[in-house]
């Protein structure tokens, strides 16, 4: 009889092992296979971005080509090694990737992994303060339209969130640099920092380049107000598109979660709809915000190239605008693919951040 009571008991604790085992191993899992899909995306992304650029022909006659005569031409193409059949370049140029050579800039002749060790700390600063003003202005404001569901700020908010995602960035800036510039010039609207304090930042030892923690480091107050100061402005141009879409998210997703039983229960017992809005409710109404982030960080790399160009922020962006210029199609090459690393990094930390939160992701 004892035994015949046990039993049930330990097939019941197999059981739950079996119900807990498959969820951590179902994360570990999607974990994995989300780290390996980086492996072909950012091949598939170097490869179409190397043979885009091979459309117009070698780098070398694109960028130097009615400057030199054909004879130095077709020496400089040679020294390079673009005359060699294309495939061979390609795999060449795989191979130098996988050692960290994304090549030598034409026009400057700048290798392009120290243009973007030099420059692409400013991009991924300038993203982290637009990403402040997204959850800032976006949250609150869809927190605010799901309160007032249906009614005028409610059509007002939406209307606003329109406005931000259909603004082309550039524009926003240009609007932003007349207000602040010229009618009421209280921000800085040019650079990351003024004078002095790009020369102080030249001094720093082992910098960063990441001027907000270069000024923390040194411990000059002066200089961290100036960098947050010129950081402004193009934070809010480049944060306002993707403040639009968090506010729509959150507002759906909210109202969503407004009509589930537990919220229910809570107005059954008392529970205000303040209090349910801003304490239990907006938790999991903020979960597709995550999982959207990588799209909208994505979007944001493709923005910093007009928000940094508006406001001279010498970052990526505003290189690759230059080498565009130059028709430097080895230094465009190297900064777009750096980019696309740094997109598909983005998304794979995304997801596993989603899978934790939200188990169902997993699934």
């Amino acid at each position: 009889m004892s035994a015949a009571i046990s039993e049930p008991g330990a097939e019941a604790a197999e059981t739950s092992v079996a119900v807990k085992k498959p969820s951590g191993g179902g994360l570990g899992r999607y974990v994995l296979i989300r780290f390996l899909l980086i492996i072909p995306t950012i091949f598939i992304l170097t490869t179409l971005v190397f043979f885009l650029m091979r459309i117009t022909g070698d780098p070398i006659t694109a960028a130097l080509g009615g400057r030199l005569t054909k004879a130095q031409l077709a020496e400089r193409v040679h020294a390079a090694g673009y005359d060699r059949p294309i495939l061979v370049q390609y795999f060449e140029y795989l191979g130098n990737l996988l050692k960290g050579d994304f090549g030598t800039a034409v026009s400057d002749g700048q290798p392009v992994s120290s243009i973007l060790l030099n420059y692409g700390a400013a991009t991924v600063e300038l993203v982290f303060y637009a990403l402040i003003v997204a959850f800032i202005i976006g949250i609150p404001l869809g927190m605010l339209a799901a309160y007032h569901r249906d009614k005028a700020p409610d059509a007002a908010l939406r209307v606003l969130a329109i406005l931000g995602y259909a603004t082309p960035v550039f524009f926003a800036g240009m609007i932003l640099k007349l207000v602040f510039g010229v009618f009421l010039p209280i921000l800085p609207v040019a650079g990351r920092g003024t004078t002095e304090t790009e020369y102080i930042m030249s001094g720093v030892v082992g910098p960063t380049r990441f001027y907000l923690i270069d000024a923390l480091r040194i411990g000059n107050f002066s200089v961290l107000g100036d960098v947050l100061a010129h950081a402004v402005l193009p934070a809010i141009a480049l944060g306002v598109l993707t403040a639009g879409v968090f506010l729509r998210l959150v507002r759906t997703n909210l109202i969503g979660t407004l009509e589930q039983q537990y919220v229910d229960s809570g107005r059954s017992r008392g529970i205000s709809e303040y209090r349910l809005v801003t304490k239990h409710a907006y938790r999991p109404a903020l979960i597709p915000i995550i999982t959207v982030m990588g799209m909208q960080i994505a979007l944001m790399l493709a923005g910093a190239v007009l928000t940094e160009t508006t406001f001279e922020w010498k970052g990526l962006g505003f290189k690759l605008a230059e080498y565009l210029t130059a028709r430097d199609f080895v230094a465009v090459q190297g900064i777009v693919v750096f980019l696309a690393v740094i997109v598909a990094v983005t998304n794979f930390l995304v997801d596993v951040i989603a899978a934790f939160i939200d188990p169902r992701v997993r699934y």
